[in-house]
């Protein structure tokens, strides 16, 4: 498993970080690295547009469902009955916001081993034929950073932007409320419990994670885990403030 990991994950970020790195102007890893996380985060790029589709989603849902509460507070196994059926028509899973960032997982860890191994000038061996291997790799970002080595700025810039960006996300509907109690034991209530949870970690706790690694490991993955925050930070900011579609209106009018 450990080989077919480092086949299909490890070895083509470590050759298009050294591919990069190779062409760039002063071969500046830190350069290569920035441009190596906008080829990733174009690749992820749907998954993280569904992520924030969803909670769009429940954000224009949210008029709808205080109407059902209000309308059908006397009789809370209809209210119940017609939420969950509200989320089965529209399509609306909570629990999908989750997702972008399980599948980054194993290229994260990925490209902390390329990383590792690229930084340090090992594993070239693994380079493809047609990627010229340098010999050493210039630790030195920028004439400044060495991303070789744990960088506490990068690594608390990291957190704070994936603070904003996951608490963005989570801003609306209720997103970090427990399920109202008419629709507690339910199927639906327990998968929104359930994401209630993941949000509440990953509004709180990512950060805080994201930092404690961060300060631990080499600069290079938290100036990658930070510009990957950022940009998907840009995306649900240029995705949220797209006005409402006209048949969207309608519905919930």
């Amino acid at each position: 498993m450990g080989a077919l990991f480092q086949t299909i994950i490890v070895q083509p970020i470590l050759n298009l970080l050294i591919w990069l790195y190779n062409i760039l102007p002063g071969n500046d890893i830190g350069l290569a690295i920035i441009i190596l996380t906008i080829i990733v985060k174009v690749i992820l790029w749907p998954l993280t547009f569904q992520q924030i589709k969803q909670q769009k989603a429940l954000q224009l849902l949210q008029p709808k469902i205080d109407e059902i509460r209000q309308r059908l507070k006397d009789d809370k196994d209809a209210q119940a009955k017609e939420l969950l059926e509200l989320y089965k028509k529209d399509k609306v899973n909570p629990a999908a916001s989750c997702l972008p960032l399980l599948v980054q997982l194993p290229i994260f860890i990925g490209l902390y081993q390329a990383l590792r191994d690229g930084l340090a000038s090992k594993g070239l061996n693994l380079l493809y034929p047609f990627v010229a291997n340098p010999g050493t790799i210039d630790q030195i970002s920028f004439g400044l950073i060495d991303l070789s080595k744990p960088n506490y700025v990068l690594a608390i810039l990291a957190g704070v932007v994936q603070y904003f960006q996951t608490s963005r996300m989570m801003k609306k509907p209720n997103a970090l409320s427990s399920p109202p109690k008419e629709v507690e034991g339910s199927k639906g209530a327990e998968d929104e419990s359930m994401a209630t949870m993941m949000n509440k970690q990953m509004v709180y706790m990512m950060p805080l994670v994201t930092i404690f690694i961060g300060i631990s490991l080499p600069g290079g993955l938290s100036l990658y885990w930070f510009v990957m925050s950022l940009l998907t930070f840009l995306q649900q900011e240029l995705m949220m403030r797209k006005p409402t579609p006209p048949k969207v209106e309608a519905q919930l009018s």
